[in-house]
């Protein structure tokens, strides 16, 4: 069997773990061949820390695609995270046409905000310019507050209705016109999962798992790798949904009952067995 390729587009965080140092192991564990597009290098990711340094790889970018195109790269997936300025938002769009193939299934994270507010780094009017990359996604991943401000409405926090749940996720559907997972789903005090909805069958779909208090940075990112992961391995949206909740609900566990510092990102590592579990992998 061909082993499957994805590329990730999105940044470095070198300590806190989010983005690419999430994206690059999770993906790898899942048995995938993972390239990366960094379009910044950031000291630590910008939740929970001040004073970070941050490089701009913008001109980068169409840099690599260029020698990417004369090596006739071909990519099951293309998921794309955290990206910082409207033009990283051109650059990524560039990028994907160019190496999207009829079967590249194309995934978009559009990171840039949590807890009712969007990323320090980012502008005002940056949501605008991620739901264009959400409109060309086959699959699309918003947060709550990412969710809220796609819509272009104030963010308002849960424990949401059912109902509001299907009207936004019915809604987003119309940005591409394809799969809207919406995760940070609360209708209750208890429970924390994922919603999601197909706009062409209209089918849906809901995960809930015991809720932890606090924010968890990264848990968006273990989320989408694992979702991503589970897919080219064979599995449906739905199974792929369930596992990344099992998964992140673990890695949430471990972190809390280490008392670790929750600015540092949760403990996948340590999980990593479970997710091939999960998967149905053997482990070595």
């Amino acid at each position: 069997m061909t082993q499957k390729k994805v590329l990730t587009i999105q940044d470095i965080s070198c300590t806190g773990r989010c983005s690419i140092t999430v994206a690059l192991p999770v993906l790898s564990a899942c048995g995938l061949e993972t390239a990366i597009l960094p379009t910044s290098i950031l000291s630590t990711h910008t939740g929970g820390f001040t004073g970070y340094h941050h490089r701009d790889l913008t001109g980068d970018m169409e840099k690599i695609l260029e020698h990417w195109k004369t090596l006739q790269l071909h990519f099951d997936a293309i998921y794309v995270g955290f990206l910082a300025n409207e033009a990283q938002v051109t650059n990524t769009l560039h990028v994907i046409e160019e190496l999207r193939s009829e079967d590249t299934l194309v995934f978009v994270d559009p990171a840039m905000a949590d807890e009712g507010e969007l990323y320090s780094l980012l502008a005002e009017d940056f949501p605008s310019q991620m739901r264009r990359l959400c409109q060309i996604s086959d699959v699309m991943v918003p947060n709550m507050t990412e969710s809220f401000l796609l819509l272009q409405e104030s963010y308002k926090p849960g424990p949401y209705d059912p109902a509001e749940i299907d009207e936004m996720l019915r809604r987003l559907a119309k940005i591409n016109q394809s799969q809207v997972v919406m995760t940070g789903v609360t209708t209750n005090d208890r429970e924390m999962g994922a919603a999601s909805y197909h706009s062409g069958s209209g089918h849906t779909h809901t995960c809930s798992c015991r809720k932890q208090e606090g924010v968890f940075y990264g848990t968006g990112d273990v989320f989408m790798s694992t979702l991503i992961g589970a897919m080219l391995n064979g599995f449906s949206i739905d199974e792929g949904i369930d596992i990344a909740c099992k998964f992140v609900l673990d890695c949430i566990e471990r972190t809390v009952a280490a008392g670790a510092d929750y600015r540092y990102g949760v403990d996948f590592e340590q999980g990593i067995p479970l997710l091939l579990k999960l998967l149905g992998k053997q482990i070595i």
